[in-house]
């Protein structure tokens, strides 16, 4: 295993600037006129943003209602993630052209948002974008994403657990079922998943010693030089490295360039000059009904926290057999909601999580289907509450994803902001089964040991 301290990494690289670069940037884009479309493989995706609109369906009328109000950006929750190849191409093509539909001549960029730890549908997704909204001079590949401990340096992108970096190859995101990979050096990783179609020696990048000696200037000049439809790795280990490298890319977009994006979330904050803010906090609220706490993520660190929660939080659990799942144990999800239930209804908070024991199918289609049968018995017993929980918690992509989705019924919520480190919350919509709770889409691979229950106790103490 390759590990190296971060601090002595960070410390080795050339200095940062201290100018603040996010108003230029949101008055350049501004100006633009541009609309910044994100399309989202999984919730997490709005961990860095607020106060911007997610929408759960892609209607020609619904996204024609987002072109014409005056914010920035939003952002579509596809879940594409927990989709076959097949249904993802599929679905990334019709979103494009509703888009194009809805439009008009509105002029906009989009931004295909997948996981920090590279895992994902990636090519399928940007070839299809680029089939429906090319061509485009470039596909910029952005990764990084700080607090959740992601740097890319030197072309290799890491995954910081505490002070050391561990090349993302050597992770347990690396050895995921249906989207695992072997290198780490981004560049080797572009020629992995495209099966060779691009060599790692055909894929340009951005250096951190270009973005922080040449500035502006040398990432603006870089990117327009850019082969035609080539991969571009953006390297940064801080913000400030995407913001210079976003004033370099309106430089070269008034130049006439046209650019495709694959990122982490950091990305849309500094693509549209978000300017920083105070984490998240619930106001005091008279709802003396118990919170909700869902975990469906089976990453080491989901469980680890899930552990730590179990330990330490003094919550009721409820725990999900998976195999009796699987085998059709008669009424399983019913009698568990009506626990739930009682819980809840005499103001006390609870965790249902599933087992531990992590069912894999026999190819990545069929692991696919585990979860996502594992994920609608979770999404039954949302739709079977009877009772509004003062909070909801979902801990997982998928989990949050469908919960959201199909559990609450949400078709547009307002992102109020992180309520911890790469932890989002939304405010749920009039439609929704219960309107204006507030809905924490908590990312499987984010937070330390406690950061679950941290999240739990943010909540209590505004009781």
């Amino acid at each position: 295993m390759t590990t190296s301290n971060r601090a002595e990494v960070l410390a080795s690289l050339p200095s940062l600037g201290d100018e603040n670069l996010r108003p230029a940037i949101q008055a350049e884009f501004k100006a633009s006129g541009q609309k910044l479309v994100v399309l989202d493989d999984d919730p997490t995706g709005t961990q860095t943003v607020y106060d911007v609109p997610v929408l759960t369906e892609w209607s020609v009328p619904t996204l024609r209602s987002e072109f014409e109000n005056d914010l920035s950006c939003f952002y579509v929750l596809t879940n594409s993630r927990s989709l076959g190849e097949e249904a993802a191409a599929a679905l990334n093509r019709e979103i494009a052209i509703n888009l194009m539909d809805a439009a008009g001549e509105r002029p906009f960029r989009v931004v295909s948002r997948s996981d920090s730890t590279l895992r994902g549908h990636f090519p399928l997704e940007t070839d299809v974008l680029s089939d429906e909204l090319g061509p485009f001079d470039g596909i910029l590949l952005v990764p990084f994403f700080e607090a959740g401990g992601r740097y890319t340096i030197g072309d290799t992108h890491y995954v910081a657990e505490g002070d050391t970096l561990l090349p993302a190859a050597e992770t347990p995101f690396a050895q995921d079922a249906t989207f695992g990979y072997s290198h780490s050096n981004l560049k080797e990783w572009v020629e992995e998943k495209t099966g060779g179609r691009m060599l790692a020696s055909e894929v340009e990048s951005i250096s951190i010693q270009r973005i922080r000696t040449e500035g502006v200037d040398g990432v603006a000049a870089l990117l327009e030089s850019l082969p035609q439809g080539c991969v571009c790795v953006v390297n940064a280990a801080a913000p400030r490295d995407l913001d210079v490298v976003m004033l370099g890319l309106e430089r070269a977009e008034l130049a006439g360039k046209k650019y495709l994006f694959r990122t982490g979330a950091e990305f849309v904050a500094s693509r549209i000059g978000l300017p920083d803010r105070a984490f998240w906090r619930p106001s005091v609220t008279s709802n003396k009904t118990g919170g909700l706490v869902i975990v469906g993520s089976h990453v080491p660190k989901s469980t680890v926290q899930l552990e730590f929660l179990l330990e330490q939080g003094g919550l009721e659990s409820i725990e999900l057999e998976v195999d009796s799942l699987l085998t059709g144990e008669p009424d399983l999800v019913g009698a568990l909601v009506l626990k739930l239930v009682a819980y809840l209804q005499a103001g006390t908070d609870v965790v249902v999580y599933t087992s531990r024991n992590l069912v894999l199918g026999s190819n990545p289609d069929s692991s696919l289907a585990v979860s996502r049968r594992v994920s609608n018995a979770l999404v039954s017993i949302v739709q079977q509450l009877t009772v509004s929980p003062s909070f909801l918690i979902a801990k997982g992509g998928i989990t949050s994803s469908d919960i959201a989705t199909r559990g609450l019924g949400v078709r547009r919520a307002k992102v109020l902001g992180p309520i911890l480190p790469g932890v989002p919350v939304w405010e749920t919509g009039a439609e929704t089964r219960f309107p204006e709770l507030p809905y924490v889409v908590f990312p499987g691979n984010v937070g330390g040991e406690s950061a679950l229950l941290d999240a739990v106790r943010i909540f209590q103490d505004c009781r």
